[in-house]
């Protein structure tokens, strides 16, 4: 009986055991794919926009670092001098040069967003056309995935210059995922672990606090972002390459036929001496520049883009948000764009971010100019108010003049719309900013003047 006994106990532990009891090793908790951690994360607009930032990347990538791009258009309402395809079909052969440009220099991580390509200089048509909380979604999805320690993107703001609204755009986007990847109650269905075992919808990634974000200006004037942050000399040899940097970027870039076929054909005849100076007069061996957004790991404006970064996850941080300031009880100010980009520096706690003061444009010679106008009205009554235009010679008010009334504790829109002069054929000289004053008035009282910096050219984005 004894014997018995032993036997049914060990019978008994074997059964536990099969059956998941105390012998069972531990299973451990799946952990976030480490493939797609990146160290920097790029965000730009369109397929070739990579090359804004590629001598650093490739610099990044010699130091070791791991990068990823977001891209938030296929480009498919560019040009292509490559061959006949257009719309849809040349955005998806864009892509694929994008994918191509940036394997050349190691980078294999790409995604593309839904945005649409919009053509204008106005940051609020590009969201628009994109369906701006749909990309947003997509790129805090792409944040919490790549878990980046830095974001890299355009700078957010209206210049002279490119100043293309995608660009911008992308530069917003990437602001509020920066502010918003970290947040759990921010698109919560990404965070949220699986219901049962064939879940469909919920995603199960972790929220990510991204600990830097720099951006790159699309503008010609370069004063306003000295000092703001780091710059780097794109004329050192890799170590992988043993090339410069700007040597790596232009060799990227040759993979974009479709946008710049004519452009690239050109260096295919070239020998290396001619190939460095044309490179130098484009621009190519030009230093890059950064401007600091934020950084929520200490450091200096003009520091390493990595200093102050250490591994590892840090607590998410709700953006420092200033108090909307004050403001008269009559008043009137630009809107659009520039009342936009007031609130959004003010909303992610970016009051340090550079913009020109007055405001600028470029725009196209005998063009319609539109200036977007807010008349906010605070008190208890309805006021009445006069606004006139000074203009430079040879430049025609069309509209958006005159005497108008706004209801009491109402702010509403209005526009001027200014005819531009036409850019004298044969013009070779720079053209220089011209500047338009709106003067608001009520009861013979000034509530307001408003001025605006404009460059009339051949050729521009439209407005």
């Amino acid at each position: 009986m004894k014997k018995l006994g032993t036997t049914l106990t060990l019978g008994f532990g074997l059964l536990l055991s099969a059956f998941g009891g105390a012998a069972q090793e531990p299973k451990p908790i799946p952990l976030p794919d480490e493939r797609y951690k990146a160290d920097i994360l790029l965000v730009v607009a369109h397929p070739d926009d990579e090359g804004a930032a590629a001598a650093y990347l490739a610099r990044a990538l010699d130091e070791h670092k791991h990068v990823a791009v977001v891209i938030t258009t296929r480009g498919s309402s560019g040009a292509n001098q490559a061959g006949a395809e257009q719309a849809a079909a040349l955005g998806d052969i864009r892509e694929i040069e994008a994918r191509n440009a940036l394997a050349t220099l190691g980078i294999t991580n790409v995604w593309f967003l839904a945005g649409k390509d919009t053509a204008s200089q106005n940051a609020l048509q590009s969201l628009a056309n994109w369906g701006h909380g749909l990309v947003l979604e997509q790129l805090v999805r792409l944040v919490r995935l790549t878990r980046p320690e830095v974001i890299l993107t355009f700078l957010p703001g209206t210049f002279i210059g490119e100043d293309h609204g995608d660009h911008q755009a992308c530069g917003v986007l990437a602001t509020e995922a920066f502010d918003l990847a970290g947040d759990p109650a921010a698109f919560p269905e990404q965070v949220a672990g699986p219901a049962n075992q064939r879940e469909l919808f919920l995603e199960n990634l972790r929220p990510w606090q991204p600990k830097k974000i720099y951006y790159f200006p699309d503008a010609d004037r370069e004063d306003i972002f000295r000092g703001k942050g780091p710059v780097y000399s794109v004329k050192e040899i890799s170590k992988a390459t043993k090339q410069p940097y700007w040597r790596m970027s232009l060799d990227s870039f040759r993979a974009h036929q479709t946008q710049a076929k004519s452009y690239l054909d050109k260096f295919a005849q070239m020998d290396e001496a001619q190939i460095e100076k044309t490179a130098a007069s484009d621009g190519w061996t030009d230093d890059m520049h950064f401007v600091l957004g934020k950084s929520l790991v200490g450091g200096s404006a003009t520091g390493d883009v990595f200093e102050g970064v250490t591994p590892g996850a840090i607590p998410f941080a709700r953006p420092d948000v200033s108090a909307e300031p004050a403001g008269p009880e009559l008043s009137v100010e630009l809107g659009g764009p520039y009342s936009f980009y007031a609130e959004f520096r003010r909303a992610h706690g970016l009051a340090n971010l550079p913009h020109p003061e007055p405001p600028e444009i470029a725009l196209q010679g005998h063009t319609t100019m539109g200036i977007p106008l807010w008349v906010r009205n605070r008190t208890e009554k309805t006021r009445e108010i006069s606004l006139a235009a000074s203009l430079p010679a040879g430049w025609t008010l069309q509209s958006g003049t005159g005497k108008f009334t706004v209801a009491a504790k109402q702010s509403a829109a209005l526009r001027l719309e200014v005819l531009l002069p036409a850019v004298p054929e044969g013009e070779t000289k720079k053209p220089e900013a011209q500047e338009i004053s709106v003067h608001a008035d009520s009861n013979g009282q000034s509530i307001g003047e408003i001025k605006l910096r404009v460059e009339v050219r051949k050729h521009t984005l439209p407005q």
